[in-house]
């Protein structure tokens, strides 16, 4: 079957799904196969699923991404331990991975902070904070931050209304917005009368990581943070610890995404420090905080490297916060991270249908087989947008090994030809209409980028634990659809 391969592509077999037990970093860690081959996600099978919650469906691991929150949390904890000469660590879930009420309550309860980048993330992860921590812990969020380009002052307003305890200033528009903020909160008895606004700086450290050129975000020419070769960063530092209605809490970096190589964060904690230390040493203002941002990457497909682990990060971090802060003589701050899809990636599978199969013939003998599904990408925009790369399993039954394999692509059912959800992958020949594809790795900028387009209905969200399920998000109606109209 090596002919059907078109030219200068890999072996035949060499992109099929890995099976969980072959490769548990991708798939949620209670996935595996029943002796009758059908997929089980937390104590469900695929058809049991499928019964009560109809295709497309994430299917969201409860127990697993409640494990993975409470290991970040710990790994901080444990590697920025004031007992080891540190001064404390904390993980943020970097809320626009995935976020609801019921997912924030799960990170909150595990430990996590959650970190938001909109009123609405802010407002979901308030009523997530009122429900773990009680009411009072809503006008003192220190458990919560707010970051992202383009503030409002209303929106900054209500951050510092609530104290959220990482606001993210990311120009010097937005220091002006804050100093008025917290004028109005002052005049209106919100504030006491000489209480400040505690804020943090977004910072470019120049240190370029991570995969697509539109998640990449430490270096200079894009739209987040504030150069610290240019001066930028400098000039908005200046202008907070002038400013008598501000605190500059500390300083914060996002070098980008879908990282798997710790080596730009040793790097970007480098410069993050020598800035911190210059303005002390300028100013007399030594930031107790230094936020590093996410970006932490995870497997998608087979070819993807396993990822370094919670502890691994801890560690490398503390390492290179520790090893500076000597070297520059400071007291070392404590530090904080933002990891969201190394949360909440692994931890979904997306449930598809096959509608359709249509075998192309290629150049020199080649073909190809285009699998249709009743999904695409209205719930995964993510290959569109950064050429992501996913893969898929047959999920209902255990394919017959005899049947061979052939090279296959698994398109949406929109009105795009780049309406592809895994663009390669090597599928069993038997496949048929009817049968379940499982997608791994899909919590993560699944259902959070999703869209109508086409007016499809957003897929819902499962939740499965020990043999039970219910809806994280209900599936979109045609009604919800027309609710809207005018």
């Amino acid at each position: 079957m090596t002919d059907q391969i078109p030219a200068g592509e890999s072996p035949l077999g060499s992109l099929a799904c890995p099976e969980p037990e072959d490769r548990p970093d991708l798939w949620p860690t209670t996935a595996r196969r029943t002796d009758d081959g059908e997929l089980v996600l937390g104590g469900l099978t695929v058809s049991e699923i499928l019964a009560e919650a109809p295709s497309p469906v994430f299917v969201l691991d409860e127990a697993d991404l409640r494990g993975r929150a409470a290991s970040w949390a710990a790994a901080m904890h444990e590697e920025f331990w004031p007992s080891y000469g540190m001064a404390g660590g904390e993980a943020f879930y970097a809320g626009k991975a995935f976020l609801t009420t019921k997912v924030a309550q799960w990170v909150l309860e595990e430990g996590m902070g959650i970190d938001t980048a909109s009123r609405g993330e802010l407002a979901v992860s308030l009523a997530a904070l009122q429900e773990v921590d009680g009411e009072e812990a809503t006008t003192d969020a220190t458990r919560l931050g707010l970051h992202g380009n383009g503030k409002t002052q209303a929106e900054i307003a209500v951050a510092l209304t609530h104290h959220v305890g990482h606001l993210v200033l990311d120009s010097l528009e937005e220091v002006d917005l804050a100093v008025r903020a917290v004028r109005e909160l002052r005049a209106s008895g919100v504030y006491g009368p000489e209480e400040t606004g505690k804020v943090m700086v977004r910072l470019t450290t120049g240190v370029h990581a991570g995969g697509h050129e539109y998640i990449s975000t430490g270096h200079e020419d894009q739209k987040f943070g504030l150069s610290v070769h240019g001066g930028a960063a400098r000039r908005t530092i200046d202008a907070i610890i002038a400013a008598p209605e501000l605190e500059l809490h500390g300083l914060h970096s996002h070098i980008g995404s879908q990282i798997l190589d710790l080596a730009g964060f040793r790097e970007a904690v480098g410069i993050v420090l020598t800035l911190r230390h210059e303005v002390a040493v300028d100013t007399g203002h030594l930031c107790p905080e230094v936020d590093l941002g996410g970006g932490y990457g995870i497997a998608y497909t087979g070819a993807d490297p396993v990822p370094p682990s919670q502890a691994q990060v801890a560690r490398t971090l503390a390492e290179a916060v520790r090893e500076t802060c000597e070297r520059l003589g400071d007291e070392v701050p404590t530090v904080s991270i933002e990891p969201g899809r190394a949360v909440a990636g692994p931890t979904t599978v997306t449930l598809y249908t096959v509608t359709g199969l249509k075998r192309v013939e290629l150049e020199e003998g080649a073909s190809r087989l285009y699998v249709s599904i009743d999904g695409g990408m209205s719930d995964n925009i993510r290959p569109a947008l950064y050429e992501a790369a996913y893969t898929a399993l047959v999920a209902n039954r255990r394919p017959d090994p005899q049947a061979g394999l052939v090279r296959s692509r698994v398109v949406g059912k929109h009105c795009e030809s780049g309406d592809v959800v895994v663009r390669d992958v090597d599928l069993p020949a038997d496949l048929a209409v009817g049968d379940v594809l499982a997608v791994p790795a899909t919590g993560a900028y699944g259902r959070s980028m999703a869209s109508n387009y086409n007016l499809f209905t957003r897929p819902g969200v499962r939740w499965v634990r020990e043999g039970e399920s219910g809806w994280v998000l209900r599936p979109e109606t045609i009604e919800d659809l027309l609710r809207l109209e005018g």
